[in-house]
């Protein structure tokens, strides 16, 4: 009897571990670095304009729940992508830009100092190119991790005394990648300390540290169909003993437990074994349930909280770039958006406003762009649509800088609400380089 009735309290001390959450996301907060010592400079409009994205909420168009559904079911085919591939499927045009760029370009340090020919032939050499495709293993990443152009973890710039150059313009830094981010492994670095990966919206070297890889049983629970994204910016996982394992941004995507009140997240374990860990939350309110319903509340909650972030040149130093934050923003709400602007204006429907006289195309963006749900392209910088205010169409963008007459610019350097002439007012601003006058396209979800 006494042995019936320990193997029955063995049993259920088993299962009960079984179910316990052995990791706790959390509210916490970025590490202050450099970037938060970049200039940055205020314009009128961010003193005229409403600042709160509460303001422009009420003028958003309803998104039909089966449109928004589509939308979300065709975001998660694209984000497991990956999982798919026997092989990388990068175009020929885009694989090797960085190749191209380091032995086409004088590269440089952020002390100014020239790089020698000899240390990036070095990191090509630890590339190992020949080895494309020899791998062919499917991981996941179980840390938030930076994307490198190159297998090192040295940053290089061009020329930092021209304009728009130097820090934090890291062109080793070509992406960040969230944690729980499905990947196809093409092959390692020759020191097997990087993998060459390609993810749902970017590709690069990433740490062999930073990842896991996954077999058929691992990608059956994890691939479970029912998905929730944090909505809450900077938060922290931890382990049961309390270390922290990822830095976790907002539109960070955990599988939903059976139970319905916990969370999946990958850890690498032994060998670089993908495991899974349960997660449990302390204020339910920094995580739902995606995609999050399109609603006025909604759409200023989660806006909110992108707004006044150093501009984090991919997603360098824990902070974001121009598509960084369009991209993490819409996928709450289950729209997938890929790496870079020019690619996020091919992901929507495109409407050309190029070529139009300034007043006619506020008008047109205003008639034709929905708030919260569009975005407005130029080369090189793309911007999320909010609405209108005083007759004037109003942006949230994570923007570098104002050019100015002189070539240089006023930077702004943060997530900011402005018009789509921010520095209108100033006599140094370039009239040609305004966002109004170089804007290229609305693109629609």
């Amino acid at each position: 009897m006494f042995r019936k009735m320990t193997l029955g309290i063995l049993i259920v001390f088993s299962l009960s571990s079984l179910l316990h959450a052995a990791y706790i996301l959390k509210e916490s907060k970025r590490r202050s670095s450099k970037i938060d010592h970049m200039p940055k400079h205020k314009v009128a409009d961010m003193k005229k304009i409403p600042q709160d994205p509460a303001y422009y909420a009420k003028q958003i168009k309803t998104w039909p729940k089966a449109r928004q559904k589509r939308s979300d079911e065709a975001f998660n085919r694209k984000y497991f992508k990956p999982w798919q591939l026997k092989k990388l499927d990068i175009p020929l045009k885009d694989f090797g830009w960085e190749v191209r760029f380091v032995t086409k370009n004088k590269i440089y340090t952020e002390n100014r100092k020239q790089i020698s020919a000899a240390t990036y032939k070095h990191w090509i050499h630890n590339a190992n190119y020949t080895q494309k495709n020899r791998v062919r293993r499917k991981a996941i990443t179980t840390e938030r991790t930076n994307v490198r152009a190159l297998p090192t973890s040295t940053p290089f710039y061009l020329d930092p005394r021209r304009v728009g150059e130097g820090f934090p313009f890291n062109y080793n830094q070509n992406s960040a990648l969230h944690m729980n981010v499905p990947l196809f492994v093409s092959h390692f670095s020759k020191d097997k300390k990087w993998a060459f990966v390609r993810a749902s919206y970017a590709f690069g070297w990433v740490k062999v540290s930073d990842i896991a890889f996954v077999d058929d049983a691992f990608i059956r629970a994890f691939r479970n169909g029912k998905y929730a994204m944090t909505i809450k910016d900077d938060l922290r996982l931890y382990d049961e003993k309390g270390k922290a394992v990822s830095f976790v941004k907002l539109g960070t995507l955990f599988p939903i437990a059976k139970d319905g009140k916990h969370y999946l997240a990958a850890k690498r374990g032994e060998k670089g074994k993908a495991l899974i860990e349960k997660v449990s939350v302390d204020n339910p309110k920094i995580i739902a349930k995606k995609p999050l319903p399109f609603t006025s509340q909604n759409v200023a909650m989660v806006a909110k909280e992108f707004y006044g972030e150093p501009y984090g040149w991919g997603g360098g130093y824990g902070c974001r770039d121009c598509s960084a934050t369009t991209r993490d923003f819409l996928g709450v709400f289950g729209i997938f958006l890929r790496r870079n602007s020019s690619k996020q204006a091919k992901d929507g429907q495109s409407i050309p406003i190029k070529g139009i006289p300034k007043q006619a195309k506020k008008k047109k963006i205003i008639r034709e762009a929905d708030p919260f749900r569009s975005l407005l392209y130029v080369p090189g910088h793309i911007v999320l649509y909010l609405g209108e205010y005083k007759g004037e169409p109003v942006i949230m963008h994570t923007y570098w800088g104002i050019r100015k007459k002189d070539g240089s610019k006023l930077v702004t350097g943060r997530t900011i609400i402005t018009s789509t002439e921010p520095g209108k007012e100033r006599r140094d601003t370039k009239e040609s380089s305004r966002l109004i006058n170089t804007l290229k396209t609305i693109v629609k979800f």
